[in-house]
C-alpha cells in the first residue's frame, strides 16, 4: 500500500511578519499556521551567506530534516529538503516561512498519517523539491501479522497440488491409452501371423496360377490332371 500526496509553494499565502537584525542574519517574528488549522509564533532567520550554515540552523529546528531515516511515530521517517529551495529560502523570508512552516507540522502530520491510515505504515517520506513542491509518500501493509499472507500461501499451495494431481490423471489417461494402443497393436500383429501373401511370375496365366498353388500348398508342381484355358 502507498499514498503519495503533493503540496505546490505557489498556493502559499503570505502574512505579515516583523523582524530583527544581527550581522547578517535576519531574525523575523512571523505567524507560522499548524496543521490543526490554527497559529503560533514562531522566531525564523534569514539572510544566511550559504546553505550549510542555513542548513545547520534549520536542522537545530528540526533534526529531521535532511539528516537520512528517523522515527515518527514508530515509523522510518525521511524529510529530504532541495539544496536549491534552501538557496531560495534563505534570504527570502516569505519561502523560509514556507518551509519552516511545513517542517514544523511534520511530527503532528506523520501522527495523523499514522492514526488515520488502513493498515499499517512501514515508511513515510516528505520530499521539498527545487520549487518547493511538497511530496508526501507513505507505504505500509494491511496484512501486519502475516494472516493474509499465511492464507495466500495456503490457498496456493492448494491451487498447486490440484494441478499437480490432475496433470498427473492426465499423465495416467494418456499411459493407459498408450498401453491399450500398444494391447491393440499386439493383437494385430497376432491375427496377422495367420495371413500371407503369395506372388509368382509367368508368361501364361495357368503356369502362373499352378506356380502360386503350389507356393500356397507347399507341394510340388502337379504331375497329372489338367488346367485348361480355353479362349
Amino acid at each position: 500500500m502507498s499514498m503519495e500526496i503533493s503540496n505546490n509553494y505557489s498556493n502559499y499565502e503570505k502574512s505579515g511578519t516583523s523582524t530583527a537584525k544581527e550581522g547578517n542574519v535576519t531574525t523575523s517574528t512571523v505567524e507560522l499556521k499548524t496543521s490543526t488549522g490554527g497559529t503560533k509564533t514562531e522566531q525564523i532567520k534569514t539572510g544566511y551567506s550559504n546553505v550549510n550554515d542555513y542548513s545547520k540552523y534549520l536542522q537545530g529546528k528540526y533534526s529531521y530534516m535532511n539528516t537520512g531515516t528517523t522515527s515518527m511515530q514508530g515509523v522510518p521517517t525521511t524529510v529530504s529538503v532541495s539544496g536549491a529551495f534552501l538557496k531560495k529560502c534563505m534570504n527570502d523570508p516569505e519561502k523560509a516561512k514556507y518551509l519552516e512552516e511545513n517542517l514544523a507540522a511534520l511530527p503532528d502530520c506523520a501522527s495523523y498519517a499514522v492514526s488515520h491510515a488502513q493498515g499499517t505504515l512501514t515508511s513515510i517520506s516528505y520530499e521539498i523539491d527545487a520549487n518547493g513542491n511538497i511530496t508526501g509518500i507513505s507505504s505500509g501493509t494491511n496484512d501486519p501479522d502475516g494472516k493474509i499472507a499465511r492464507e495466500n500461501a495456503e490457498r496456493r499451495a492448494k491451487e498447486k497440488k490440484a494441478a499437480e494431481e490432475k496433470a498427473a490423471g492426465r499423465r495416467k489417461e494418456k499411459k493407459e491409452e498408450e498401453e491399450k494402443a500398444a494391447e491393440r497393436r499386439a493383437e494385430r500383429k497376432e491375427r496377422m501371423e495367420g495371413t500371407f501373401t503369395v506372388s509368382a511370375t509367368g508368361t501364361d496365366i495357368k503356369s502362373v496360377t499352378q506356380n502360386i498353388v503350389v507356393a500356397v500348398s507347399g507341394t510340388s508342381s502337379p504331375t497329372g490332371g489338367s488346367f485348361d484355358i480355353k479362349a
